[in-house]
């Protein structure tokens, strides 16, 4: 039986990409990126309409990924060095320098639904340095999140934007292993596709 209904984001994992001399493109093993507070992405991509006999004929879209938001509790060390690209010194402060290139990566997550599980994948993530933000503590402790303002896109190599596995009998050991690489496409053999 399928979902009819979606709610909730947990196990948030960040797989940093890597470009290899010959163009082709792989990942670091994910790390679980604790404390998934909300996922915002819009879809960006513009409508081309072409008019004939008076009347909108025909419309394409641009598929150029998604760009919003993912907050989460607080940025884990392991973000900030692999992906950010800061510098932890032998007293464990983390640096932060201006001549380095954030890395892309793989994000994947979980969404719960009536049914089963959905795991996402968006194979070409690229992230803007978070802001910092603070305040003073009032009557009441009340917690700050860090926010990372992200867009996905196409993967140069195949045009893939994302994967969505909903959980299945035939797919459940897939779907217990999604996290301990990025997943990819498997070719149905009987249809050729």
């Amino acid at each position: 039986m399928k979902n009819k209904v979606k709610f909730g984001l947990s196990n948030v994992h960040i797989a940093k990409m890597i470009l290899e001399e010959d163009g082709t493109i792989t990942y670091d093993t994910p790390f679980a990126i604790p404390g998934a507070v909300n996922l915002s992405l819009d879809a960006e991509g513009e409508e081309t309409p072409f008019y004939a006999d008076n009347v909108k004929y025909y419309s394409s879209y641009a598929n150029n990924g998604y760009s919003g938001d993912l907050e989460i509790a607080d940025i884990p060390e392991e973000f900030r060095i692999k992906i950010l690209g800061e510098k932890k010194d032998k007293n464990g402060a983390l640096i932060e320098s201006s001549d380095v290139e954030i890395a892309p990566f793989a994000l994947m997550y979980q969404i719960e639904g009536d049914q089963s599980g959905r795991r996402c994948v968006y194979y070409n993530t690229t992230v803007s340095r978070p802001s910092s933000e603070a305040s003073t503590v009032e009557e009441s402790k009340e917690p700050k999140t860090d926010t990372l303002s992200i867009t996905t896109g196409p993967r140069s190599t195949d045009k893939k934007v994302r994967a969505i596995l909903e959980k299945t009998e035939a797919n459940a050991t897939i779907y217990e292993n999604f996290y301990k690489s990025v997943y990819e496409e498997e070719k149905n053999v009987e249809e050729g596709i």
